[in-house]
């Protein structure tokens, strides 16, 4: 058996005290391992974090601190050089631990700001590097913030204070959005990413909805006094979804149609504030190229005025599954719930299937007919209903076409989005909830890189 005293030490090993010092840690702590009938691999794994982390750290600092020497002291927003320029220590918070860097402050005269030019030029922001940064971020929209302190410690050893944590989040949450904001207009000029121009046989599929949040405004802490008033507190606000995807990048797998590629979007801002994302989005994915597009979403008016205004030439289409339920509202109207009911309505909802609307108004007409006026103004909504959507509901032309007929993937994506913004007990602010749907959209979005463009750098091809 080879034994670790054996090993031999790489010479450029020798003339470095931190490296040699290193070398025979992992080693002492391999022996260790090897000795012991309790651990296993993950033991050692733990073990040799904390020297590489020592000696990293040390590199890390090193390279740092010059780079930060060779940084102009140049204002980053104007280019005018910085006057009354002092240095000035930062302790950073790294992967590999805390490090120290001594930068240049210094004051522009023209943008009336102080400013360190090396913290722009090493990605720092509140003494945290970007990979920390990175973290708090992934952590804080994929779960509570004091559970992603806890991953994050457990994960990359970094102690993070709950709070600390949700300001660095929030921090790269108003960073997204400004990024946001200048790549949907570098594409809405034909300046950003997105698909190449041309018209080709495909078909881009938008769907829209919203869900709601609960927020700490205006009424917060007063919803008993507003409610002796017989006022509903405005806890509970809107959050405006869409997804995007080419028709023709669906996959089968058993039978079941999956999306391969598609874009998100979502909003705290409004309606109008979702139009022109989802326009840039559509953008990207090939609204210039494609030969016919086509919008599924439920019934709610702001939709289709929303898609009145972008996609005027866009066809349309009633998700099926809400055309039902305003089905069965019908027929429990006229037969109240139970069997009468279901055999009513299931010739009907056959007839609907087809594509057939037409027929299924002139039943619900027939059926006005001797009722009384309680049943006879239910009914007649949903008469206005099948009436005012009967153009969206081509859904047996929808299947000749291969075309979905349901608005399934954004409602998946509206609950996927829930299971982080909308959990028992959590209120939210406006600012906070915008911050992190930002940042939860650039990573569904593949857009990572963006925000982190370490993220983009593969080791292995180094």
């Amino acid at each position: 058996m080879q034994t670790f005293d054996a090993l031999d030490i790489d010479s450029s090993f020798k003339n470095n005290p931190a490296m040699l010092t290193f070398a025979a840690a992992c080693q002492e702590l391999s022996r260790d391992f090897v000795a012991s009938e309790s651990e296993n691999l993950g033991h050692l794994e733990e073990a040799l974090l904390k020297p590489s982390h020592e000696v990293l750290a040390n590199s890390l600092q090193k390279a740092a601190q010059a780079k930060a020497d060779g940084t102009p002291p140049h204002c980053p927003k104007c280019g005018a050089k910085l006057i009354r320029r002092q240095k000035v220590d930062l302790t950073v918070q790294t992967r590999f631990g805390p490090i120290t860097i001594r930068r240049v402050q210094g004051f522009c005269s023209q943008c009336k700001e102080w400013f360190c030019p090396a913290d722009l030029v090493l990605g720092l922001a509140g003494g945290r590097s970007p990979f920390v940064q990175e973290a708090h971020a992934l952590t804080a929209s994929q779960m509570p913030i004091h559970q992603a302190a806890r991953v994050v410690e457990r994960l990359t050893g970094l102690k993070t204070p709950p709070a600390t944590l949700d300001r660095s989040a929030k921090e790269t949450g108003r960073k997204a959005q400004t990024l946001r904001r200048q790549l949907d207009r570098q594409t809405r000029e034909g300046k950003g990413p997105q698909a190449s121009a041309g018209i080709q046989e495909q078909t881009l599929v938008i769907q829209i909805d919203a869900f709601n949040i609960r927020e700490r405004g205006e009424h917060w802490g007063r919803a008993q006094e507003l409610r002796d008033r017989a006022e509903e507190p405005d806890h509970w606000h809107w959050v405006y979804v869409a997804t995007v995807f080419v028709l023709e990048d669906r996959l089968d797998k058993n039978g079941r149609a999956i999306i391969t590629q598609r874009g998100f979007v979502a909003t705290r801002q409004g309606i109008d504030e979702l139009r022109e994302q989802l326009h840039a989005e559509a953008i990207r994915r090939g609204l210039g190229r494609a030969k016919r597009v086509l919008v599924i979403a439920d019934g709610a008016v702001w939709i289709w005025n929303l898609v009145q205004q972008r996609f005027p030439e866009a066809a349309q289409r009633l998700d099926l599954f809400h055309a039902g339920q305003h089905l069965w509202a019908a027929a429990e109207a006229l037969h109240g719930p139970g069997e009468e009911a279901r055999q009513w309505v299931q010739p009907l909802l056959e007839q609907l299937q087809e594509g057939r609307p037409q027929r299924v108004i002139e039943k619900l007409e027939e059926a006005l007919e001797g009722l009384k006026e309680t049943a006879t103004a239910s009914l007649q909504r949903e008469i206005t209903y099948f009436k005012n959507h009967q153009h969206r509901m081509d859904y047996g032309q929808a299947r000749e076409r291969g075309e979905p007929c349901g608005s399934g993937p954004v409602e998946s994506t509206c609950r996927q989005y829930q299971c982080r913004f909308k959990r028992t007990g959590q209120f939210w602010t406006k600012e906070g909830d915008e911050a992190l749907l930002s940042v939860e959209t650039f990573w569904r979005n593949d857009r990572w890189s963006l925000l982190f463009p370490h993220s983009n750098l593969d080791p292995s091809k180094n």
